[in-house]
């Protein structure tokens, strides 16, 4: 078990944020981005809000403070397992201290993993110990939220609840091209994204949202999109023009996309706190080498 940690203590009153992330089993490979306990840490009763960019699907579990989280039409307050789909919106939350075991899924893990078409759960955040595409996971809050367990021991419980529960699929080889390709900034099309992947145009439609919960076509703006916020959130000095990733035409388009996947504007953003995910992404990119989810590269 390889496991690196993080804290980011951001002064006096500010949150206090320490994560801990877990590298999944080779046997997973592909399968997750990581497996990750974050503990936030407020004065008093105090509670934060803060937006998680667009991501992979992620099953949550905490113990401390239960979050009120919004995506979409969803809200979400008082649940201790919170699940998510894939994601092109952000996720507002507001939360005060906790802790919590986060597990990333990457497309070829939610084809192992689920029955259910990614795409009816894009955008979506549920209770996941009363839906059905999540509840086999529901033994595992009795664990993960239980402070007195230890960290290894909860690592060890989601690597076997994977375990028991992970079956091959037949389209494994084909989202590993798809996914790999993704992650080429050099692709900028649909019809490149489907050359470099052998696959047809319908048929990688259909598997991009069977398994990536997308068309082609918002993966590769979501691609785009998650680079330069990533990019300002780390290292832009604070102007978007630094961010912007080169395949937009120019600030105009950018902030248009931004909108439609943030639902506000460039400078609403970086006018705002971010006390919950500056430091997250940040130990991110420091002990994965990646900031976001959608950046992960699936191995293999």
């Amino acid at each position: 078990m390889a496991s690196q940690s993080s804290q980011e203590l951001t002064g006096a009153g500010a949150p206090a944020v320490e994560s801990r992330f877990f590298t999944p089993p080779a046997e997973f490979e592909g399968c997750f981005t990581t497996f990750y306990r974050m503990t936030l840490i407020l004065p008093g009763d105090t509670v934060v809000s803060d937006y998680m960019q667009p991501e992979w699907a992620s099953l949550r579990f905490f113990s401390g403070a239960l979050p009120t989280a919004k995506i979409g039409d969803d809200v979400l307050s008082e649940s201790r397992y919170a699940a998510t789909g894939p994601s092109s919106n952000p996720a507002h939350f507001t939360i005060g201290s906790t802790r919590m075991w986060g597990i990333g899924v990457l497309p070829l893990g939610w084809a192992r993993l689920f029955d259910a078409d990614a795409s009816e759960l894009a955008n979506r955040m549920v209770d996941g110990t009363h839906h059905p595409a999540f509840s086999r996971f529901k033994p595992l809050a009795d664990i993960l939220c239980d402070d007195t367990i230890s960290d290894e021991k909860h690592f060890f419980a989601i690597v076997e609840a994977m375990r028991q529960n992970m079956r091959p699929h037949r389209d494994e080889d084909r989202i590993l091209r798809v996914h790999r390709a993704l992650l080429d900034e050099t692709i900028r099309t649909v019809a490149d994204l489907a050359e470099r992947t052998g696959i047809n145009p319908r048929s990688q439609e259909r598997l991009c949202c069977r398994y990536f919960g997308f068309t082609p076509k918002i993966l590769l703006r979501r691609q785009r999109f998650v680079r330069s916020l990533s990019t300002f959130m780390l290292d832009s000095g604070g102007k978007w023009t630094g961010a912007m990733d080169a395949h937009y035409h120019d600030q105009a388009q950018f902030s248009r996309e931004f909108s439609n996947f943030m639902g506000m504007k460039p400078s609403e953003y970086a006018a705002m706190d971010h006390p919950v995910m500056n430091s997250f992404v940040a130990a991110r990119a420091r002990m994965l080498g990646s900031p976001a989810q959608a950046l992960d590269a699936p191995g293999g």
